[in-house]
């Protein structure tokens, strides 16, 4: 069972909605986990819990939603094949309404009442370097799956990790290549004002820069804005390309408005999968955006050489081949970040039984094991595709999906190489003191 707004109603089943989601979510109204009894009968097998730090109010509702749906999925699939280190999973839900200050409180309420014994799933960069501090002082282990450049820059700390998904400056890095060679030389931005937004500002001008084009305009905008005509203006004429990347519950009205403006003679439009996800490419107003590209982590259409690993995922967090959820077709997800989710915490699996996990007291060695993780293979625990990681800066990379809009669907036209998002560190967390 979910609630009005889709997220799984656990008061319906006798948790309340800050309680466990116990192996997939009870209160979607599917199974918990076989041996789930037998794992709880034993002290020294007692859950494993994470915290989820849920954006289930705010611009990042919809996020948070398929956020928590792929949780699940995942969660299942882990308890199904024996949990970790042989103890069953047990999310704890709170919502932190897409806000820092809230985030930082949550953060606290996971280690000082639920003691949980990590934190996981923050996306918007904004609530991360909210909330950052308050896993530091706690000492809490701290896995996002945000996007943003925040933890690899190394200004956050030891305690915050994002293993599942790439940050902005590896995405633009590894795109500005292609765009500059197919889109266009003089480009213009249109960003959220705010950190997510602030990476892209910094980290595009001297990425296409070094392929020869050039930033020509950079517009910010309020992520809470509903109406964005008034900033269209300020667009140069001589604008080549537009690299529009936005974000909350208005990206309909923004992609709309765009192309109000504009008519049929508009420049060329690469914009991140932001200014899109959760919307339906097909919406009326929409058809100005046939011919344009974006940037995509993981495709939300399914495609003619997805990997047996890729489909098998669709499936299990229930996504059709329009990236849809699966007998609700409005239902559009967000599939172009919620792998991360999944990959995330088959990461925090892998880190837990390397380094013997038994409880709170072993959470330093967490990390460290977490920091002697290298590579993570393309397969069922990273359907995404391959990734590195580097553990002094905290951070994965891997691959990114150019995709055209052509025919009322994305169509993938281009993937990068790992390589063409690696950059060197700037500072190392493997120096801070435990």
């Amino acid at each position: 069972m979910t609630d009005k707004n889709g997220f799984f109603d656990l008061s319906k089943t006798g948790f309340s909605r800050r309680t466990a989601l116990k192996g997939l979510a009870a209160g979607a109204g599917l199974a918990v986990a076989p041996g789930f009894v037998r794992y709880s009968q034993a002290q020294s097998s007692a859950p494993i819990k994470i915290g989820f730090q849920s954006h289930r109010t705010g611009i990042g509702a919809a996020y948070g939603r398929w956020y928590e749906k792929t949780t699940a999925a995942a969660v299942k699939a882990i308890n199904d094949a024996g949990g970790i280190n042989g103890r069953p999973v047990e999310v704890i839900i709170e919502d932190d309404g897409t806000d820092p200050g809230r985030g930082a409180e949550v953060v606290g309420k996971f280690a000082t009442q639920h003691k949980t014994d990590i934190v996981y799933g923050t996306l918007f960069s904004h609530v991360v370097i909210g909330s950052a501090p308050a896993a530091g002082e706690a000492k809490m282990p701290y896995f996002v799956v945000s996007e943003g450049h925040h933890v690899a820059s190394t200004k956050l700390n030891r305690y915050v990790f994002q293993p599942g998904i790439t940050d902005v400056k590896s995405q633009i890095q590894s795109m500005a290549p292609w765009i500059a060679a197919n889109a266009g030389k003089k480009v213009t931005q249109i960003f959220p004002d705010f950190a997510f937004g602030y990476d892209h500002r910094d980290y595009l001008p001297p990425a296409l820069k070094a392929q020869g084009a050039e930033v020509i305009a950079q517009i910010a905008i309020p992520p809470t804005e509903s109406s964005f005509t008034k900033y269209f203006p300020q667009i140069p004429a001589e604008t080549e390309v537009i690299y529009h990347v936005m974000v909350g519950p208005a990206v309909l009205t923004f992609v709309k408005e765009l192309g109000e403006f504009y008519g049929s003679n508009r420049p060329q439009l690469f914009g991140f999968i932001d200014s899109l996800e959760a919307t339906d490419i097909n919406s009326p107003g929409l058809e100005f955006l046939d011919g344009s590209h974006f940037w995509e982590g993981s495709p939300r259409y399914a495609q003619p050489d997805d990997s047996a690993a890729q489909k098998a995922y669709r499936a299990a967090v229930g996504i059709d081949d329009n990236g849809a959820a699966v007998g609700d077709p409005k239902d559009v997800s967000t599939a172009a970040h919620m792998f991360g989710c999944w990959e995330t915490l088959y990461v925090v699996k892998k880190a837990m039984e390397d380094a013997g996990y038994k409880g709170p007291e072993d959470r330093a060695k967490l990390v460290e094991a977490t920091e002697a993780l290298t590579e993570f293979a393309e397969g069922p625990e990273h359907p995404q595709g391959p990734k590195t990681f580097n553990g002094k800066i905290h951070q994965c990379f891997g691959i990114q999906n150019i995709s055209k809009v052509e025919g009322g669907r994305l169509n993938v036209v281009h993937k990068t190489k790992i390589e063409d998002g690696l950059y060197e560190p700037e500072g190392d967390y493997t120096t801070q003191a435990l």
